[in-house]
């Protein structure tokens, strides 16, 4: 059984009114859900679901590139301090020890 929307809306208590509403959108892009590429016109209202799935796969996305990021960063500051340690050794066993 397909399940199709109805027309009516409840802010203004009857049919919509379509383009004569600010609030009747046109939204482009790709189906979070689906996959599909969407070019359709509807309510900005009952768009909300839809838009607020891709803004949190947006957000996960967001969260994995920052994670990578900080792990690279970790990975680069552990090197740097590896790479000092020897450095200050070495130039320890090369200079004279100091007469105190």
């Amino acid at each position: 059984m397909q399940v199709k929307a109805g027309t009516f809306c409840p802010l203004i208590g009857k049919d919509c009114i379509e383009l004569q509403c600010a609030w009747f959108t046109q939204v482009r892009g790709t189906n979070p859900n689906t996959g599909k590429e969407v070019d359709e016109w509807g309510c900005a209202v009952s768009w909300m679901p839809v838009l607020a799935i891709e803004n949190a796969q947006q957000s996960r996305q967001a969260g994995a590139a920052v994670e990578t990021l900080r792990n690279e960063i970790v990975a680069n500051n552990e090197a740097n301090r590896t790479m000092l340690l020897s450095s200050v050794q070495l130039v320890q066993q090369l200079l004279p020890p100091r007469a105190e």
